[in-house]
C-alpha cells in the first residue's frame, strides 16, 4: 500500500489541516509551535508502529479550547483526528480479489482513518451486487433458491435473508456458514486492509550507540528480552551495530580459534567502515574498529569484569583511534542512525518513517548526505515524512516534496483568532519566518549551481559575462581563437568579491581563473589575492595586462571607435549628443578607463537619454553581432587584443 494523502482533524492544535499529497519523501517545514510534531503524531496514531500510541485519548489530543463542546460537536459518531488515502500496489489488489471476488473491488483507492477511541475505519468502492451474485455462483444456488432471498443489495442483507428463511437448502446453508465465518465483504476488506496497512514510526529522540559493551551482561539482557527497555536502547544499537557490520555477538563469543576470532573482527571492521563512509563525507580518512577484550580491573564498572566490546574510531590521518563516544556529536549521531534505520529495510511488515527534526547536530553537507541516505536506502522500503527547520535539510531540487505547516490566525480588527495548523502544498505564498528555511535551501542550490562546468572563469559581472561571449563568437567567425567552451563564465561581483568567492566553492574541486577589472586602487587587493595562494599561480589576470595600461575595464578590450559606436546604438543617440572620439579624449579626467569617460559624458546629457549603465551596451551588443562589421579596421585591433585573452585562458586547460 502506497500513502497517497493525509488529512489531521480534531488532533492538538490541528483543527483541520486540510489535505495535502504525500511524496516518496515528505519534508515538512514550518515555525516553531506551528504543528509540525502534531501532525506526524496524529499519522502514527492511525497504526502505531510503537503500541503505547494505540488509542487517541480525548483529553490528550482533542483541541482543549473545544474539548467541553466535544460532544455538541460530534455526537456518537465521535471526532475523527486522522484520515488517509491510499492506492493499493497490483498484489495488495490482487489479494483482496481473491478474497472477496473479481471486480468487487471498482478502484484501488482507498481511504483509512480513525475516530477517537476507536478502531481504524475503511473506505472502499465495492460493487456489492457483484459480491452478492459471486457467492451464488460460487455456492452454485438454482433460480428458485435465490428467488427466495429476495434482492439483496450487499452481502449484510443477504446474511439477514438467509437467517430469516424457514425452510434452508442444504446451499443456504452453507453459504450462511461462510458469511459469518468470513463475514460481510465489507469486514473482509476491513481485515485484509488492516494486515496490508503499514505501520508508522515516529522517531523524536534518537537513541545514541554505546561506545562499549560488557558481553556477559548483554547476553543476560538478551536471553530476559530486556534489551528494548529504554534504558538499554545504547547497548540494543551496539547490537544492531555489529549485525549492520555483519556478525552477531554470537560470531563473536563462539570463535575458538585466534585467527577464526581475529577474522570476523577485521571482516566486521572493514564492513561497517565501508557502509558508514558511503554516507559520512566529512572526513573520508576514519576507520570503524571492533575490538573485543578481556576488561582491566581499573575500568569503570560494568567494563572492568568480563568481555568488553569496543567500537573505536581509527584516524588515518592522524594516526590515531579514540573511543565511539568521543566522537563530535554529530557523528555519533549519524553513525547510530544509520545503524538502526539499515535495520528497519530488514522489517518484514512495512514501516513508514515519521522523523522529527532530524539530523539537528550535524554540518550542513552532512544533512545533505542524511537526504541522499533517504533516497539511496530508506525510500526503496519505506516512505519517510520529516520534518525540519534547517534550509540544508529542505530538497531545493524537489520544492515539490514540501509541505509548509502554519499555525493561522484570523485577525477582526484588533481580535486574533486561531484557525489551528494548516499544511499547503503552495511554497511561493507563505508568511516572512516560514519563508526562511526555503530561502536558505533555494539561495544554497542557486549558488551552487553557478557553477556549472569543471572549468570556471570568474568575471567582474554579468556585462562581462556578455562581452566575452561576443567576442569569442565574432573571433570564430573571422577564423581566430575563442574561448575554449568548457570555460563557463561566472560573475564574480568585483574584485573584492574574488577571494571569499573562491573560498567559499573550494571545496567543489573546480578549476578556476580569474579575469579582473582593475584600477589605481585595486592593486593592493591583487597582492592580496594573489598572496593567499586561493587561486592557482598564473590563473588571475586583470584587463590592463593586455593593452599595455595600469588600468582597464572589460570595455577596454575594445577599439575605442568601435566602443563608442555601440553606446551610440545602444542609446539610439542622435545629433548633438552622438559621442565622438574626440569628446571621449576631451574628457578631464586622470583615468585612461573608456567606461569612466563614457559614464562622464552621460551625467552631462538631457534627461531624456536614459542613464548608463554598463550592462546596456552589452546586452545590445549580444544581439547585434553584425554591427561590428560596420567598423572592419576598429574590430581587427579589438579582436587582436580579445584573441590574446582568450589564448592565454584556454592554455590553462
Amino acid at each position: 500500500m502506497y500513502l497517497k494523502s493525509i488529512q489531521v482533524t480534531n488532533f492538538k492544535s490541528v483543527e483541520d489541516s486540510g489535505e495535502f499529497d504525500i511524496a516518496p519523501v515528505t519534508c515538512l517545514v514550518g515555525k516553531n509551535e506551528s504543528g509540525k510534531s502534531a501532525i506526524l503524531l496524529a499519522l502514527a496514531s492511525l497504526n502505531p508502529h510503537n503500541a503505547t500510541l494505540l488509542n487517541l485519548d480525548r483529553e490528550r489530543d482533542y483541541p482543549r479550547r473545544l474539548l467541553t463542546q466535544y460532544d455538541s460537536i460530534h455526537g456518537n459518531d465521535g471526532a475523527i483526528a486522522i484520515s488517509t488515502k491510499w492506492e493499493l500496489t497490483d498484489s495488495d489488489a490482487q489479494k483482496v480479489e481473491d478474497q472477496i471476488g473479481n471486480g468487487v473491488l471498482k478502484s484501488n483507492q482507498v481511504t483509512v482513518f480513525r475516530r477517537y477511541e476507536r478502531d481504524i475505519e475503511i473506505k472502499a468502492n465495492l460493487d456489492y451486487k457483484q459480491a452478492v451474485e459471486l457467492l451464488y455462483q460460487r455456492f452454485a444456488l438454482n433460480a428458485p433458491e435465490r428467488s427466495v432471498l429476495g434482492s439483496p443489495s450487499n452481502t449484510y442483507e443477504l446474511i439477514k435473508s438467509l437467517e430469516t428463511l424457514e425452510s434452508p437448502t442444504t446451499k443456504h446453508q452453507e453459504l450462511l456458514q461462510h458469511l459469518k465465518a468470513k463475514g460481510t465483504v465489507t469486514v473482509q476488506l476491513r481485515r485484509l486492509i488492516s494486515e496490508m496497512l503499514p505501520s508508522f514510526m515516529y522517531v523524536a529522540s534518537y537513541d545514541r550507540m554505546d561506545g562499549a559493551i560488557q558481553l556477559e551482561h548483554t547476553n543476560e539482557l538478551i536471553q530476559n528480552d530486556q534489551l528494548d527497555h529504554d534504558d538499554h536502547q545504547g547497548i540494543k544499537l551496539f547490537c544492531e551495530f555489529l549485525e549492520y557490520a555483519g556478525v552477531s555477538i554470537d560470531d563473536i563469543v563462539n570463535a575458538r580459534r585466534y585467527e577464526t576470532f581475529t577474522a570476523k573482527l577485521q571482516a566486521a571492521s572493514n564492513n561497517i567502515t565501508d557502509q558508514i563512509l558511503e554516507y559520512w563525507t566529512q572526513n573520508p580518512d576514519l576507520d570503524v574498529l571492533v575490538k573485543v577484550e578481556q576488561a582491566r580491573p581499573d575500568d569503570p564498572p560494568p567494563f572492568n569484569d568480563g568481555t568488553i566490546a569496543r567500537a573505536r574510531i581509527q584516524n588515518q590521518l592522524h594516526r590515531v583511534d579514540t573511543p565511539f563516544s568521543e566522537r563530535s556529536a554529530g557523528f555519533v549521531w549519524f553513525f547510530s542512525f544509520l545503524v538502526k534505520f539499515a535495520q528497519i529495510k530488514d522489517d518484514e511488515s512495512p514501516v513508514i518513517l515519521l522523523l522529527d527534526e532530524p539530523g539537528l547536530s550535524l554540518h550542513g553537507k552532512a544533512q545533505a548526505d542524511l537526504l541522499r541516505f533517504f533516497e539511496e536506502k530508506l525510500v526503496p522500503n519505506h516512505q519517510i515524512i520529516y520534518s525540519t527547520h534547517s534550509p540544508f535539510m529542505v530538497p531545493a531540487s524537489a520544492f515539490d516534496r514540501v509541505r509548509i505547516v502554519e499555525d493561522k490566525i484570523a485577525e477582526q480588527g484588533t481580535r486574533r483568532t486561531s484557525l489551528g495548523t494548516k499544511v499547503r502544498e503552495d511554497v511561493l505564498e507563505l508568511e516572512p519566518d516560514t519563508l526562511v528555511p526555503l530561502q536558505g535551501a533555494l539561495g544554497y542550490e542557486i549558488t551552487q549551481s553557478l557553477f556549472v562546468g569543471e572549468h570556471t572563469l570568474l568575471v567582474d559581472g554579468p556585462s562581462d559575462v556578455l562581452y566575452l561571449q561576443a567576442l569569442s563568437a565574432v573571433a570564430r567567425s573571422h577564423n581566430k581563437s575563442g574561448l575554449d567552451n568548457r570555460w563557463t563564465l561566472c560573475p564574480a561581483g568585483g574584485i573584492d568579491k574574488i577571494m571569499p568567492f573562491v573560498s567559499l566553492f573550494a571545496g567543489n574541486r573546480l578549476h578556476v581563473a580569474v579575469l579582473s577589472d582593475i584600477s589605481c586602487g585595486d592593486k593592493r587587493k591583487l597582492t592580496r589575492i594573489t598572496e593567499s595562494s586561493v587561486l592557482q599561480a598564473g590563473h588571475l589576470f586583470t584587463i590592463a595586462d593586455f593593452i599595455d595600461a595600469t588600468e582597464g575595464d572589460i570595455e577596454d578590450l575594445f577599439d575605442p571607435e568601435l566602443y563608442i559606436q555601440i553606446v551610440n546604438l545602444a542609446y539610439a543617440l542622435e545629433g548633438s549628443h552622438i559621442l565622438t572620439i574626440d569628446k571621449v579624449n576631451s574628457v578631464d579626467l586622470t583615468t585612461t578607463r573608456m567606461v569612466k569617460r563614457v559614464e562622464a559624458l552621460f551625467r552631462l546629457m538631457p534627461d531624456t537619454i536614459p542613464i548608463f549603465n554598463h550592462f546596456t551596451p552589452a546586452s545590445w551588443q549580444i544581439s547585434n553581432l553584425g554591427a561590428l562589421e560596420e567598423k572592419p579596421e576598429a574590430l581587427a585591433r579589438t579582436l587582436s587584443v580579445a584573441e590574446k585573452v582568450f589564448d592565454e585562458y584556454n592554455a590553462l586547460l
